[in-house]
């Protein structure tokens, strides 16, 4: 339902001949009928946080009683990253980290990481990324560390770690084995850690993984505070966010797990979500460990609150976060460079308005998303921010796709495809 009509009508270039409250619900609509989702819930505001639209659907058969709301609790996973991207740039502007710290000042225990390289010599990370040789990969060998890592080669994945995804046996397994999630605490999360080996060496080329989670734990370190703490009291607390924290609280519950992994959704179990091996984050209020790159849980609401805070150059309804300048670095290109779609910022990505399928967009677009199928978007041009949010891990493959598709509905309305 569209709940303010006037911002985006007065965009409006054209008539259409439907309302666009009913094309974009349908976006949404068919893909729930359809069983690429279990459900799903899309909210858009503006700059001055006013709700423009939301809608939620939810497939009956798969979960009858599931609610699709703004104040829906759902594990956001990698949207994490912003929370403590966000939260590392605040102690820089402090004086508390600076970029070119080295790690290993405030995590001794990685001074002896080794990074392993093929057989022939050959970089494993570039290896991993072509997807091809990966046996012949193993074993590998370790080799020392050629430069020191720094805050910023976590800031950007350029610090050689991965998820327990690369493909590359030698390296999977080992990281599988440590059941990284289920560590009662950070010192043990990094012990155990330390006994792997990184895939590239620091500094050298960007590579997905874990690089957010240790920089989360590096915040910790340098602040003496634990990151839940952190979060709460130079951003949730100062903001009033309520829907964005690192534990369930009394009588609030999450969604059931989903995964189209095989071509048809189906209930997940926690073996499916393997990005680290066995374990997932488990939400406990009595936890110790807290993931700056998985770690979180939020509601719409609350998660669109915190994006507020960027689209308003670092401040939000008066207070203020981040100086204008240190957002404007987050989204300036850092890595990713050469790709045909855009580049990467400090974890944001910013697209160049062409899509996957050979057509065109709104471009500038600030844009992340988490392994559970939550999606965000900062549109700094048009002052509006986007959730979409599931829990949905690997969509069949009718749902590919769904969140351009619902985008670019959106667009044509307000005259901007």
């Amino acid at each position: 339902m569209l709940l303010l009509l006037g911002l985006l009508l007065s965009c409006q270039a054209a008539a259409t001949e439907l309302p666009a409250p009913v094309r974009l619900d349908a976006v949404l609509d068919e893909h729930v009928e359809m069983g690429s989702h279990p459900f799903l819930y899309a909210r858009v505001e503006d700059g001055q946080g006013r709700l423009i639209y939301e809608h939620g659907a939810v497939n009956g058969e798969l979960a009858p009683e599931q609610e699709a709301a703004g104040g829906t609790w759902m594990r956001i996973w990698s949207m994490t990253k912003l929370v403590t991207t966000v939260l590392v740039l605040d102690l820089v502007e402090d004086g508390i980290l600076g970029l070119n710290d080295p790690v290993g000042r405030f995590i001794p225990e990685f001074k002896q990481l080794r990074v392993a390289a093929a057989p022939d010599g050959r970089s494993l990370g570039v290896i991993a990324a072509g997807k091809e040789g990966l046996d012949a990969a193993c074993p590998f060998a370790a080799v020392e560390l050629a430069a020191a890592m720094t805050v910023e080669d976590l800031l950007n994945h350029k610090a050689g770690f991965y998820y327990g995804n690369t493909g590359i046996p030698c390296l999977d397994e080992p990281l599988a084995t440590q059941a990284l999630p289920l560590s009662a605490s950070t010192d043990e999360f990094i012990a155990k850690l330390a006994r792997l080996p990184l895939i590239e060496q620091p500094g050298r080329r960007y590579y997905y993984g874990l690089s957010t989670t240790v920089l989360g734990f590096v915040a910790e370190r340098a602040a003496g505070s634990s990151l839940k703490a952190l979060v709460e009291e130079r951003i949730t607390v100062p903001f009033a966010i309520r829907g964005l924290r690192y534990d369930l609280l009394d009588g609030m519950a999450l969604p059931g797990r989903f995964t189209g992994a095989g071509g048809k959704l189906r209930p997940a179990a926690v073996s499916d979500l393997d990005l680290m091996g066995p374990g997932v984050p488990r939400y406990e209020p009595q936890g110790k460990l807290y993931l700056g790159g998985e770690g979180m849980i939020a509601t719409a609401e609350g998660f669109a609150d915190f994006l507020q805070i960027l689209l308003g150059g670092g401040q939000w309804q008066g207070r203020r976060l981040l100086e204008a300048e240190t957002v404007v670095d987050m989204t300036s290109p850092k890595t990713q460079l050469d790709n045909p779609f855009g580049y990467s910022g400090y974890t944001l990505w910013i697209n160049n308005g062409r899509r996957a399928d050979g057509s065109t967009g709104p471009g500038g677009l600030w844009m992340g998303g988490g392994y559970e199928g939550t999606h965000y978007w900062i549109d700094p041009d048009r002052r509006l921010i986007g959730i979409i949010m599931s829990q949905v891990h690997e969509p069949p493959e009718s749902g590919w796709g769904m969140a351009d598709q619902f985008r670019a509905e959106l667009y044509r309305h307000i005259g901007d495809s």
